[in-house]
C-alpha cells in the first residue's frame, strides 16, 4: 500500500488586480464626479446595465454601483419645463 499522496498542489503565484483602465489618458476614477465619463467595457441593454472601465456598473435608470459596494440612487433630471 503506497502511502503517499497522489494529490498533488499547483502552486501558482498570486494574480494582481490591474486596473481596468489601461488607456491614455485615464478615465475618471469611480469616486470622482465624472465617473460616467468612463470607457464602456460591456453593455447589455437587454439587461439594463453597463460595465465602465473605472468599475462603475451603471443602471438603465441611471442608478449606479460603485466596485467599493456603495449605491449610487437614480439621478434623472427633474422635468422643469411642461410641454404647452
Amino acid at each position: 500500500m503506497n502511502t503517499s499522496s497522489s494529490r498533488r498542489t499547483l502552486i501558482t503565484p498570486q494574480r494582481k488586480n490591474l486596473p481596468m483602465c489601461q488607456h491614455q489618458p485615464s478615465c475618471p476614477t469611480s469616486d470622482s464626479a465624472d465617473r460616467d465619463a468612463a470607457r464602456l467595457v460591456a453593455h447589455h441593454p437587454e439587461q439594463g446595465w453597463s460595465l465602465l472601465c473605472n468599475g462603475v456598473l451603471l443602471f438603465e435608470d441611471t442608478g449606479e454601483l460603485l466596485p467599493d459596494g456603495q449605491i449610487i440612487a437614480p439621478h434623472r433630471p427633474l422635468m422643469t419645463a411642461r410641454a404647452a
